[in-house]
Parts: structure tokens; sequence; C-alpha cells
């Protein structure tokens, strides 16, 4: 694995029409965004965390935090690894007693665990490469998009660099650009650096 580049998570998001979830990644020296599709329930999990809302009794990321803690594991950090056949890859990588553990994890686990525990969330280069999608410049933050919705509702986001190279990713960023804020994901300024 090649550079890794720290991300954050700047929302988590669903598509009012198919109740699909994407959480969005966000390279903070730059203006690359990652979307990854995930599940309603780990996009609940990373939301509820992000807003500090808790659970009346744990739920499974709570209970993997707990068990690692109480095993004297510590969490070093997550990575989106790789993207292969439109999947994402992660590794949550874990220490103890001086030896370093990877391993393998869906991404949304592996991001509903990050921001449990508060460790960097890092993206290898090459996925940025070929998934990222960059702002579009032309729009601004209080501008309302075409189709009369609210302000800040909807991030436009186009390939970095010019022309998409994976024709696939236009579909993608479409669906993206059609999303309307998970209503309990706490919006842009929900999310925070974990």
């Amino acid at each position: 694995m090649g550079r890794l580049v720290e991300m954050v998570i700047e929302s988590v998001r669903v598509h009012m029409l198919s109740n699909r979830h994407v959480v969005i990644l966000k390279d903070p020296e730059g203006d690359r965004y990652l979307p990854i599709w995930i599940g309603p329930w780990e996009a609940s999990a990373i939301a509820m965390r992000l807003q500090g809302v808790t659970a009346e009794r744990p739920l499974t990321h709570d209970l993997l935090a707990a068990a690692l803690e109480q095993l004297d594991v510590r969490v070093a950090r997550v990575v989106i690894s790789e993207l292969s056949d439109e999947t994402y890859h992660a590794q949550i990588h874990l220490q103890r007693d001086g030896q370093d553990v990877e391993v393998d994890a869906r991404p949304s686990d592996a991001l509903a665990l990050a921001v449990r525990v508060e460790v960097p969330i890092l993206a290898a280069e090459e996925v940025l490469d070929q998934a990222a999608l960059g702002m579009d410049p032309d729009a601004g933050d209080d501008e309302d998009d075409e189709e009369g919705g609210e302000p800040g509702r909807r991030v436009p986001l186009e390939s970095v660099g010019g022309e998409t190279s994976d024709p696939r990713l236009d579909m993608f960023r479409d669906f993206v650009n059609s999303l309307e804020l998970d209503p309990g994901a706490g919006g842009e300024s929900g999310g925070r650096r974990s």
C-alpha cells in the first residue's frame, strides 16, 4: 500500500427516494471527497456517534470497542485500503503488547468503530485516485440547487482532475449529487475529525 491520506467524515447522507445511505469522507487538506455506500444500520451507528447520541443498550460497534478495551487492545487507525470491482475494502490496525495486527473489515464497520474510539481515518492514495470526487468550484455554499432545494442540502461533486477515469463513476457522482442529508446525521456541521 502506498501513501495514506488522513480523512474526516464530512457527513452521512441518505437518498430520499431509494433510501440508500452514503458516508462522505473529506480530505481536509484539499477538496477531495470519497463517497462510500453503506448500509442503514451502519449509517445510523456512525451518525449517532457523530451527534453524541448514545444508544440505551450497546450497539455492535460499541460492544467491539468495549471488548477491545477490556482485552487491552488499542485501535491505532482505520484505513480505506482498496477499491476492487466497485467494492471498498478497509483494514483496522490494532496494537497489543507491541504487536501490530491488521484486520480486514467493511469500511462502514471500520468507520463506525473509528468514530467510537476516536482514531485517524486514512485512505490509500490509490483509492482516492480511483474514486475521489472534487467540490465544484462554481457552486457556492449559500446557493440553492437548480431544483429549488434548500441551501446546503446538496454537495455538488465532480471528478478530480477533469474527466472521470471510469464512466461508472459518472453514475455515482450523479447519485451523490441527488442525496439529501440524513435527518439523523446532523448535517455538514455534524461531521468531526475522528
